[in-house]
């Protein structure tokens, strides 16, 4: 580890320690809101992967619902939330905490001073965690602010509650509910890239150039970060198994950014760094795999049926949900049971 990164180690760790009891007492207040004063919201989460930012897109299709009309600005990391968020009409700024605030001082400084100086009526965090996250919602001059956490007293029962889209949901409809605003119990929204019909055509065009559109179509994505990622040898006896079963269908490979293959390029493939133009593609296939990673999530955003493949990450926490997906623990279940998961989507 490099000392650039043992001094962000470091200030994480201190960050959290120094952060953790922020809003603690905010928690227990009550009162009430009119829903009509709602106009303008921050959403915290000082993020920039793709995954992540996927995964607040139910929060913000929450916050739409429960206020109409209100805008809302999102408080993130790098370059992708533009992208992501491009068809939420009601997303106003996209404020990006730069990545390096050592080397960005000036601009880091000016983020800051930007939440403090909009009048924002509420402000939330998404991720209790986020030391960032928390800081932005004090920061704000905001009446009403949520800082991600519940009171030490409650625990909500969602058989669902562990998994990162919809806790923040559950948490959230908690805080407004302390504030005479009923929780209707509804299903947390499915995560959502809000492809348009014309994006869709588009990908349905590429994809096209690339496989026989009379068969169906199962797209694979054999890259992942890390220790998430399965080995050349896993993912070779995986795609001969998956020939072996479909070979009257399409088999056609995404493509990571890094432009590399687990199964050495073996199948037909795609690559594109436009991550609308990715999803576009995966909204016309008839099912997805691969590991749990941001194009994992991207087929999930695009309402593909997605079956996701978790091997290091939190099965419970991570995987995709709604349009007949399904996550698979590859410690306890083997070729077979994919297989066996993979035709329960098809014959849906």
């Amino acid at each position: 580890m490099g000392n650039l990164n043992k001094v962000n180690v470091v200030r994480r760790g201190l960050m959290r320690v120094l952060t953790k009891n922020i809003g603690a007492s905010n928690a227990s207040k009550s009162g009430t809101i009119d829903k009509s004063k709602i106009k303008k919201v921050l959403i915290c989460r000082p993020n920039g992967r793709l995954g992540n930012l996927l995964l607040i897109t139910p929060l913000i299709q929450e916050v739409t619902n429960t206020f109409p009309g209100c805008t809302i600005d999102v408080f993130v990391k790098g370059t992708l939330a533009p992208i992501v968020f491009e068809k939420y009409e009601n997303v106003d700024k996209i404020i990006d905490l730069p990545k390096k605030p050592f080397k960005e001082l000036i601009r880091y400084l000016k983020v800051w001073t930007l939440i403090r100086k909009q009048n924002y009526d509420l402000v939330v965090n998404v991720d209790q965690n986020s030391s960032s996250g928390r800081l932005a919602v004090q920061f704000s001059t905001a009446k009403y602010k949520f800082f991600g956490d519940l009171p030490e007293n409650v625990n909500l029962n969602f058989d669902d509650y562990d998994h990162i889209a919809k806790y923040p949901v559950y948490n959230f409809r908690y805080f407004l509910s302390q504030f005479g605003i009923e929780d209707h119990k509804k299903p947390v929204e499915l995560i959502d890239l809000k492809l348009t019909k014309d994006e869709i055509n588009k990908g349905k065009n590429i994809l096209d150039g690339i496989i026989d559109n009379q068969k169906k179509t199962i797209a694979i994505f054999t890259f992942a970060t890390g220790a998430k990622c399965f080995s050349v040898e896993w993912w070779e006896e995986f795609y001969s198994a998956l020939k072996k079963e479909y070979p009257d269908y399409n088999i056609f490979e995404v493509l990571p950014v890094e432009n590399v293959s687990q199964i050495n390029f073996q199948a037909p493939s795609f690559y594109s760094k436009d991550v609308r133009e990715i999803g576009s593609v995966l909204a016309n296939v008839d099912v997805f795999v691969g590991a749990d990673s941001g194009i994992m999530h991207l087929s999930s955003a695009s309402k593909t049926s997605t079956v996701g493949l978790f091997s290091i990450s939190n099965l419970k926490k991570y995987e995709p949900y709604g349009n007949n997906s399904v996550g698979i623990d590859t410690n306890t279940l083997g070729i077979p049971d994919y297989i066996k998961a993979i035709n329960k989507i098809l014959n849906a």
